[in-house]
């Protein structure tokens, strides 16, 4: 048995598969973000630990022989969160998360230096671990002054199951320190924000072993030992692994509380310009480009609270029908956007209201702004580089056929919908728990699932959409001048 815990924004989920990658059962436990400022985003360290315990033991309670026989652990994690704990482990602060836009002002310092983006590949984005540290340096330097370690969630959670300090590619490539070319730390770009490679992780790739299970916790739960802990994954890439998206020109659309866009690539295809992600992948010699929006989902969970509906209300009203967007534009930049405008003051905004706007227009409004902001996405990896032929889709919204419609049309891609199944994070990081515990190559482990039903443009509204989002396009500068600093 192999066990994946995938620590998310709202919860952690535990997957046991076994070495035929069945998948045997799952349990999640909640978790809750505190935003104390406008801008701030943030968690205690210690909830993701209970969180862990709950989910793990709840497998122990249910399938207390499969748990028993888990020989490998994978982990996956939101990224960019700096958990900083001192020279005796101890958590200094709640965890900075990647939602969080505090930063912004450091981001810009940062990115005004051209090694970053020469060495990282990358844009310094407000909600890069690198910029929270000059951040916490400027504002809480007492705390600064006491930091040992600075690590990704996911690898706190590792240091409490291993008692190691131990990261891997594709999570450090999100903190705007790592040589994303090289797949090693940059000393140089370290000492730019006054640390050094001392305070950093030790370095695997995510399919390789990156430290052992406790005995008190794995006797705890029961498991014979000894349980190998793989590098693991950032959520997407871990996503990626999940869903086989690991082979060159390979993509997904994943639509859930942000919303990606990503593409497998067999080799380093920076171009920070674009606002595009070019990270390390999870598996050895093997990268990828992501673009990012902030809100997706999450654009729809908003309206649905000011409406007081469910989205599942929402989406209902709408039906899977498409129909061509109304004069009614939304702007999904809730809190501020990355891909391809690296803005973290610009807000959202519904533009083109008339009497006649009613709900479910407005609800169509939203789902297809975070369609086109997709749409940006995609146009920011054709200028890297990568040309997308279809897409496979993940994510909650994906349950939503009118908005797979709306973003094939759009995207003028078929979108392939996978067969019945669990094919997000949690799986692809007990995947590479199997990897890491048995050697096995990932790629034969990370293949992709079979498709159920595969979603085709509809061109009848090609036209018609792009026309919307052409006028969408306009608005950004239009409001720029008027939103935020």
């Amino acid at each position: 048995m192999y066990l994946g815990l995938d620590l998310g924004t709202s919860g952690l989920k535990a997957m046991l598969i076994d070495d035929a990658q069945t998948v045997i059962a799952s349990a999640d436990a909640p978790l809750t973000v505190q935003r104390l400022h406008h801008g701030w985003s943030e968690q205690n360290p210690a909830d993701w630990i209970d969180a862990c315990k709950i989910a793990v033991d709840r497998l122990a309670e249910r399938h207390p022989a499969e748990l028993a026989a888990v020989k490998g652990i994978g982990l996956s994690g939101h990224m960019h969160g700096a958990t900083l704990v001192d020279a005796g482990g101890n958590v200094l602060r709640p965890c900075i998360l990647w939602n969080d836009t505090r930063s912004y002002a450091e981001a810009a310092g940062l990115d005004a230096d051209p090694r970053f983006r020469a060495i990282t590949g990358n844009i310094v984005f407000p909600g890069f671990t690198a910029p929270k540290l000059v951040w916490v340096k400027n504002n809480e330097p007492e705390i600064f002054a006491k930091v040992a370690k600075v690590l990704l969630p996911k690898d706190y959670l590792r240091f409490w199951l291993t008692g190691e300090y131990i990261s891997e590619m594709s999570d450090s490539a999100g903190t705007s320190w790592l040589d994303t070319g090289k797949r090693d730390w940059s000393d140089e770009l370290l000492a730019a924000t006054e640390l050094r490679r001392e305070q950093m992780p030790a370095l695997v790739e995510g399919s390789q072993p990156g430290g052992t299970l406790k005995q008190a916790l794995a006797s705890e739960w029961g498991m014979t030992g000894p349980v190998v802990i793989a590098g693991g994954a950032g959520d997407n890439a871990a996503s990626a692994c999940g869903m086989g998206t690991v082979a060159d020109g390979a993509a997904f659309v994943s639509l859930g509380t942000s919303g990606v866009l990503f593409a497998a690539n067999d080799r380093y295809l920076p171009k920070p310009e674009s606002a595009v992600h070019a990270f390390c992948h999870a598996l050895p010699a093997t990268w990828h480009q992501m673009g990012v929006i902030l809100s997706a989902t999450d654009a729809l969970n908003w309206y649905a609270k000011v409406t007081d509906k469910s989205p599942a209300e929402l989406t209902a009203e709408v039906g899977d029908t498409l129909v061509a967007p109304t004069d009614v534009t939304f702007l999904p930049y809730l809190s501020g956007e990355r891909t391809p405008h690296n803005d973290a003051a610009i807000r959202g905004a519904f533009i083109g209201l008339a009497h006649e706007s009613d709900r479910a227009a407005m609800t169509r409004a939203v789902m297809e702004g975070v369609t086109f902001a997709l749409r940006d996405s995609m146009e920011a990896l054709k200028a890297a580089g990568t040309d997308l032929t279809r897409i496979t889709a993940i994510g909650g919204g994906s349950r939503s056929r009118y908005w797979l419609k709306c973003i094939a049309t759009t995207l003028n891609l078929p979108i392939d919908i996978p067969a019945d199944g669990d094919f997000g994070a949690a799986f692809g990081a007990a995947r590479l728990g199997l990897a890491a515990a048995t050697g096995a190559d990932p790629r034969s482990i990370c293949t992709p699932p079979e498709t159920a039903e595969t979603i085709d443009p509809e061109t009848a509204h090609t036209a018609a959409f792009e026309a919307a989002y052409q006028r969408y396009r306009a608005l950004y500068p239009a409001i720029k001048p008027l939103s935020g600093n």
